[in-house]
């Protein structure tokens, strides 16, 4: 039980700022906007979080320069893909292409020569709720976990119970509907890039101020990615996004856990396992996805 359970507990913590994006892309995507810019923002989030973390020594300030990252990048996409209407795939990687690029080239600039990595003095700590118990690797996470798990219900009944939900999602699926309604296409793109935002900021923020306490090239490693594809694979469904962020979580807490017990198994395939597993169950159940009508589909008001 003893295994289980840490690979129970292993698995929420690697799911947490992938479940944290996919829940962004979500209500993004309701919107009929795809933002292929999530891997890129949450880089620069990472950055600027961990920067801000480290030169206040407030984990709080780099958590809130984290947030407004994402807020301001995905304003950049609101911008390109909404204001200009440009194409949603070009935008969305022409951002990641740039908040990558210069969350590195800043990287490097802030902390060239220095002989060390640099580390945060303290990241955020793990909350214990059964400490001393069996269930205690379980229920030992970062209060960011706890914050995501409660996100879940709460994004499902905001889309599917209020008239915000409402609104957006009739935005995504038939905006000339929707703005003869008198629902403002533009505006409610653009508080669902900002919504988005926000939870792309603590993705990136969760990386390195509390799971990794550090910042690296390799930091995000396709994280935005991946919650790309369990969007689709969840449905656009908010539950069913959390199976799919655990799925993926446990198959990558799976094969730490097979390298750490020396499985006879090449290491490149170790590594590989979580995103083969992750690509076959999309190829299967993206068939029948029930994408947004309007998803990708620029809209101009006419007269």
């Amino acid at each position: 039980m003893d295994f289980i359970f840490t690979l129970i507990g292993a698995t929420l913590r690697i799911s947490t700022p992938i479940l944290f994006a996919a829940l962004g892309e979500t209500i993004i995507e309701r919107s009929g906007v795809l933002n292929l810019g999530i891997e890129g923002t949450m880089m620069m989030s990472a950055f600027t979080g961990f920067y801000a973390a480290q030169t206040t020594g407030s984990l709080f300030l780099g958590l809130t320069a984290a947030i407004l990252t994402g807020i301001i990048l995905n304003l950049l996409m609101g911008f390109l893909s909404v204001t200009l209407g440009l194409n949603q795939h070009v935008s969305g990687l022409g951002i990641t292409l740039f908040a990558t690029g210069l969350a590195l080239f800043l990287f490097r600039q802030v902390y060239a020569g220095q002989q060390t990595p640099p580390s945060l003095p303290a990241s955020f700590p793990q909350l214990s709720i059964f400490a001393g118990t069996a269930l205690a690797p379980v229920f030992s996470q970062y209060t960011l976990t706890y914050v995501v798990l409660l996100c879940v219900p709460l994004v499902a009944w905001v889309l599917n119970r209020t008239a915000f939900g409402l609104r957006l999602r009739a935005v995504g699926e038939s905006p000339e509907a929707a703005d003869m309604a008198g629902i403002n296409v533009y505006r409610m793109r653009y508080f669902a890039l900002i919504i988005g935002g926000v939870f792309m900021g603590i993705s990136g923020a969760f990386l390195s101020l509390a799971q990794l306490g550090a910042f690296s090239q390799g930091i995000i490693n396709g994280r935005g990615w991946v919650a790309i594809a369990i969007v689709i694979f969840g449905n656009w469904s908010a539950f069913k996004v959390l199976g799919g962020a655990l799925l993926f979580g446990a198959l990558q807490a799976l094969q730490l856990r097979l390298q750490a017990e020396g499985v006879a198994l090449p290491y490149e395939l170790l590594l590989a396992l979580p995103y083969i597993i992750t690509i076959i169950v999309l190829a299967i159940t993206g068939r029948n996805a029930s994408y947004p009508a309007a998803l990708l589909k620029p809209y101009r008001r006419e007269g």
